[in-house]
């Protein structure tokens, strides 16, 4: 994994500006957080956005795939963005908020 510091603060400024997010740079790549929600990750100057069964259809209709880290050959729960969503804050907001309640609903699972 790996990025480009100005990817990573042009994907922080375009999803700043739609939602609060804290970042950390981990294992070669940027964990993206809300409300201490992990929500999307940065490699190789992509961005990735959490999925499950809810959101997962929307990115394979626009032919995204997931993040397999490290080479491995098993995927993350993580989906490349389409391209354009980033440069659209409406529509940014939508796959952010569907990718936040991804993420909320996994940590409400492991607290049960």
């Amino acid at each position: 994994m790996g990025f480009t510091k100005e990817y990573r603060t042009s994907v922080e400024e375009k999803l700043t500006a739609v939602t609060m997010i804290q970042t950390k740079a981990m294992f070669g790549g940027v964990g993206i957080y809300t409300e201490g929600l992990f929500f999307a990750v940065i490699a190789e100057d992509k961005l990735y956005f959490k999925v499950d069964d809810s959101n997962r259809t929307a990115f394979e209709e626009k032919g995204m795939g997931p993040f397999y880290p490290f080479d491995s050959p098993t995927p993350m729960g993580y989906w490349e963005l389409p391209g354009g969503v980033l440069e659209n804050p409406s529509d940014l907001k939508v796959w952010i908020d569907k990718s936040i309640q991804v993420a909320f609903s996994a940590r409400a699972k492991k607290a049960t």
